[in-house]
């Protein structure tokens, strides 16, 4: 048998460990594995495809990032070129995919990524490519897993940064308020805020009142703790308001950080700093976590593949790896459940959530 490897989206540490655990998977199985670069580019003519054996593996299990490359832009259904006069070209060029994905005799893709990369894999299906899916993403907002690879990284990233921030944050006596990554999600905020010893929390999940972040902070000062901790997530809004964008033409979130920030300087006089951790939660080595569900994940795709269970999904449903259909998989975005025992935690440890 002859399969590709596709990695689409935002690269997330233990993408490598996933394509190893695939390539040596399928190459105990007596198959042939090809890699294609930079998302679909490779099968397009915008990039190459490679192959992969033990050689090309060898060694990639602890580093970050993708051998394969990615990009966020790879659409096939909705390929886009940027003109000579500045202007953009968008056109359908699935048909050319699916004609150089059968000209190199493959009989199957796995593709690596987020909500939407799997949503492209199931409109790839449709056109006759056999595909199996690997949810991908640190915000660990795709359904039917109960915990996407990357994540565990980029929550141990944020904690670290967190506790790092309490020396300074006490030594000057600020508010010190941290923007993590999550999108939609308040997944990395809130395991990062409660692990990182935060007195506020905000997700997207729960709509914040900024007076209650204030008042947190004023009975802080009053018990004499001169110093606040608020991790609020990229995706957080006010009650009655909407997220912060940075880029609302592509709907990038962002800034969230510097408004919260102002509002409690403004209302509490207290000097108040932000770190934007941004891209520092997807890069540097995986954890040993999420080694190892790359390399159970990857090899989990090759056993799909020999099933024949094609449009279905590898998915941590412990102490298993379980097979679900990627359309069920993406249908309802995931989102931190409200009576959930980590939101629990989070009251009854004192955090206020802003609400």
């Amino acid at each position: 048998m002859k399969i590709a490897i596709s990695t689409g989206g935002g690269d997330a540490p233990g993408l490598n460990a996933v394509i190893r655990g695939a390539v040596l998977a399928a190459v105990h199985r007596g198959w042939e594995c090809i890699g294609i670069r930079r998302g679909f580019d490779g099968l397009l003519g915008d990039d190459e495809v490679v192959s992969l054996g033990p050689a090309q593996v060898r060694g990639i299990t602890h580093l970050g990032g993708t051998i394969l490359g990615t990009t966020n832009r790879g659409d096939p259904f909705k390929w886009r070129r940027q003109r000579a006069d500045g202007t953009w070209e968008e056109r359908d060029r699935s048909d050319e995919l699916v004609a150089a994905f059968r000209a190199l005799h493959l009989e199957a893709l796995i593709s690596i990524g987020g909500d939407g990369s799997l949503a492209i894999a199931l409109q790839l299906m449709a056109k006759g490519i056999p595909v199996v899916g690997v949810p991908k993403t640190i915000d660990n907002d795709v359904g039917g897993t109960v915990a996407t690879f990357g994540f565990d990284t980029a929550v141990a990233t944020a904690t670290d940064a967190i506790d790092r921030l309490h020396s300074t944050a006490e030594s000057h006596e600020r508010v010190m308020v941290v923007e993590v990554m999550g999108r939609y999600a308040g997944f990395i905020a809130l395991h990062a805020g409660i692990a990182g010893s935060a007195d506020v929390i905000l997700i997207p999940e729960i709509p914040f009142d900024i007076t209650k972040v204030c008042d947190k902070i004023r009975r802080r000062e009053a018990e004499g703790r001169h110093f606040s901790i608020v991790v609020v997530a990229e995706g957080a809004a006010p009650k009655g308001g909407s997220v912060s964008l940075i880029d609302p033409a592509h709907q990038r979130l962002g800034g969230i950080a510097d408004k919260v920030a102002h509002s409690i300087e403004q209302m509490t006089a207290k000097e108040t700093r932000t770190l934007v951790l941004g891209h520092l939660q997807r890069g540097g080595s995986p954890t040993t976590f999420d080694r190892l569900l790359g390399l159970r994940f990857g090899a989990a795709a090759v056993r799909l593949i020999a099933e024949r269970k094609f449009g279905y999904m590898v998915a941590l449903q412990p102490p298993t790896i379980a097979a679900v259909p990627i359309k069920e998989a993406i249908a309802t975005p995931k989102r931190v459940p409200l009576d959930s025992d980590t939101i629990a935690t989070a009251r009854d440890i004192g955090i206020s959530l802003g609400d």
